[in-house]
């Protein structure tokens, strides 16, 4: 018997715009049973396009979800925008686990109904999670394959191998009403967004790009009272020969220099002390103000049997509060899939969540694995269950790599966690726009939902007294001048080599049946960006915080096998930026309650209204005082000023050092700051070039690369007294 394919939006959870669009396009004939429903848009994006490297192992042993459909969703949105409406009587009347069951959760019944699908195609109901919004089951591939009438193939996604479903599942029955989305179909992971200090320089090679992003190579130290909080050091001019023996061509290039590691000294690297003091919170501090009474939920796959030790140690160096018992909590959502003597994420997560909030309680939720299925359920987790009021979650994927169903599931737990009076702070990225990746612009899920808080970063150099000398948007290019005594004539270009996630979120919604794919609609702007950001969708970031790697922060963590095993590393990456930026949340929750108000819920709704003082605005830097280079040849001497030794296409206004690189012996670099984009022409395919009119760039205000800016520490916490 013939019927029409359903296609809706799974659960209606994204707004009546991107519904409509579903189901004009999605109409089409196929034999189905009775009664039943195709999961419509659950196939990740990739799978058209990605190399098929064929069928997955049919004995192999996975786990499934299904999401059950929330009720009355549209009320639900319009409930939890009134609740950040301060002429609403719903204003700050967070809702408890009870409202959400009673008015929106899926029924037991409901949930009943989706386990005896399960268990009648063999798949073993393993856990229904809080409320009933998901059942979570086990079983073969083969079995899976049948139960939802797909095919489970492996595809190769830049440099790794993934399990993805070939087409949308069909859940036939009584359940396929009920379906929101199924999960767990493919193998796709979050990434961290953590950088380390980089103890190499990278050639120009796209292809390398996330390895480069994701890089575990910090140079380790025995100390931090090495460090310099002074990134950048007097201007230098140096001079190389070929060879190094005075034959040509002769190299000289002047400009700032970059103070970082050497053979013979740690270089710059940011301390609690010295962020307190750039960021004024010491006054915060001085108030008592810390956090104190707030909980903050750090979400970490894996695991680390060190941290607490780690965080310790680290603590007692800058005077911190030890964690304890009694303010220090691993949750576990199942046993570890993955556990890990070096987890260098939470070592960030946790150290900087405690140096910016050291009186706020920490809760170390670790899921299984860094599925989409297991920290999906881990974030489900903090908000139905309370385990924290302010999320951290250094994480994050391209939003164009994702199914629309899986975008859904992440924004309506975001949802629950804003009603619910927690805010959902994700990083936004550490690619820029990720064009690096060959596909056209996009932004970081979770944090392009409009229900959470995107954190981008910046490049930050501080003066003698530790006060900021600047800050540039987090955007960094190479260029490689010599290299071991061989001197380029031209420079060498690397381009663009990490940077704040930033744009809009215009690609819930696209046609990958064509390569690149073309995004067709987005997150419709919230409320609060309205009149504040271009475009009609959603734009990210919404605030910043230190990012950039070559002015990175410092970490204590612990490698088997080094003696002695804790050693400091210098990191960056939006992953700082996030814990950074949760702790200062708990700190301003805690000052609306001593005020008398109430917890604050999620952070994004304030800042694009708070007062001038309250946020320090990032805007384009540039110095007169950027490299330059001539070169003498046997024929004469080429000069190279400030642009074209970047490649030519550089943002108008830069920032650029020299660095010598420690490791080889006569080898210099040009490092530019404030160029989230390419500085080499398109047809070096390095991403979007930084003269492309869609480049990201900071400006005045609001901008797609630090959002409203940093937050000047006491004042932006004490706006909220009361509140």
């Amino acid at each position: 018997m013939n019927r029409k394919r359903e296609a809706t939006l799974a659960g209606a959870g994204i707004h009546g715009l991107l519904v409509a669009f579903v189901v004009v396009m999605g109409c089409a004939v196929v034999s189905a049973a009775p009664v039943g429903k195709f999961v419509a848009h659950n196939t990740p994006r990739y799978v058209a396009t990605a190399p098929n490297l064929g069928a997955e192992d049919p004995a192999k042993v996975i786990d499934v979800s299904i999401w059950l459909q929330m009720h009355n969703r549209s009320e639900f949105d319009a409930l939890t925008q009134s609740l950040y409406d301060r002429n609403s009587p719903n204003y700050h009347h967070w809702l408890k686990r009870k409202d959400i069951a009673a008015r929106f959760a899926p029924t037991a019944l409901e949930a009943k109904t989706v386990r005896q699908f399960f268990r009648a195609h063999n798949l073993k109901v393993v856990k229904t999670g809080p409320n009933n919004f998901y059942v979570r089951a086990r079983g073969t591939v083969g079995d899976v394959e049948k139960a939802f009438r797909i095919q489970l193939n492996n595809y190769q996604v830049n440099g790794k191998t993934i399990r993805a479903n070939a087409s949308d599942p069909y859940v036939e029955g009584a359940a396929g009403v009920l379906v929101s989305a199924v999960s767990g179909l493919d193998s796709a992971e979050f990434d961290h967004p953590a950088v380390a200090r980089p103890a190499s320089f990278s050639g120009n090679n796209p292809v390398a790009a996330s390895a480069r992003a994701t890089a575990k190579s910090a140079v380790s130290l025995t100390s931090p009272s090495f460090f310099s909080s002074q990134c950048f050091t007097t201007t230098e001019t140096e001079t190389f020969s070929n060879n190094n023996d005075g034959s040509f061509p002769i190299g000289t290039y002047s400009g700032n220099k970059l103070n970082l590691q050497t053979q013979t000294d740690a270089g710059c690297a940011y301390t609690p002390p010295s962020i307190a003091a750039a960021y004024n919170l010491n006054g915060l501090y001085g108030e008592g103000y810390d956090g104190t009474g707030q909980t903050i939920a750090i979400i970490d796959w894996c695991g680390s049997a060190t941290i607490q030790d780690d965080a310790n140690a680290f603590s007692a160096q800058f005077g911190l509060p030890p964690l304890t018992s009694s303010n220090f909590a691993i949750t576990y959502t199942a046993p570890s899939l993955c556990i890990s003597w070096e987890q260098t994420e939470i070592n960030i997560d946790v150290e900087w969540a405690h140096a910016i909030a050291p009186g706020a309680n920490i809760n170390l939720v670790v899921p299984p694995s860094a599925t989409f299925l297991d920290v999906d359920q881990a974030e489900l987790d903090v908000v139905d269950l309370g385990l924290g009021n302010v999320l951290s979650g250094s994480y994050g994927v391209p939003e164009a790599f994702l199914s629309t169903a899986e975008l859904d599931i992440q924004n309506a737990i975001s949802e629950m966690g804003a009603a619910m009076g927690i805010s959902m702070n994700f990083s936004s990225g550490d690619l820029g726009d990720f064009s690096i990746y060959g596909i056209p612009p996009t932004v970081s899920a979770p944090a392009d939902s409009p229900w959470a808080t995107a954190v981008g970063g910046v490049s930050l150099a501080l003066k003698p007294d530790n006060s900021i000398a600047w800050q540039a948007g987090w955007g960094t290019n190479e260029t490689l001048l010599t290299e071991t005594g061989f001197i380029f004539d031209p420079p060498l270009w690397f381009g663009f080599q990490y940077g704040s996630g930033g744009g809009p979120a215009n690609c819930v919604v696209n046609d990958q049946t064509v390569f690149p794919t073309v995004c067709l609609a987005g997150f419709p702007k919230p409320w609060y960006q309205k009149g504040k950001v271009p475009g009609k969708w959603r734009q990210l970031p919404d605030i910043s915080w230190l990012a950039d790697p070559f002015t990175g922060a410092a970490i204590l963590i612990s490698i088997p096998g080094q003696i002695p095993a804790q050693v400091w590393q210098v990191y960056g990456g939006t992953s700082v930026a996030t814990p950074m930026f949760s702790g200062l949340w708990a700190i301003a929750n805690q000052e609306a309650i001593a005020g008398g108000g109430s917890e604050l819920g999620q952070a994004a709704p304030y800042l694009y209204s708070m007062p001038a003082g309250t946020i320090f605005d990032v805007v384009p830097v540039k110095s007169k005082h950027n490299v330059t280079a001539s070169i003498q040849e046997p024929t004469g001497t080429n000069f190279y000023d400030t642009n074209n030794i970047n490649g030519g296409a550089s943002a108008k206004k830069f920032l650029s050092a020299l660095w010598d690189y420690p490791y080889l012996q006569f080898t210099s670099l040009v490092i530019t700051f404030g160029s989230d984009c390419a500085d080499l022409p398109a047809d070096f395919f390095d991403g979007t070039p930084c003269n492309d009119p869609k480049a990201l760039h900071t400006k005045l205000g609001w901008d797609n690369v630090t959002g409203v800016g940093t937050p000047n520490g006491q004042a932006f916490a004490d706006y909220f007294y009361g509140k």
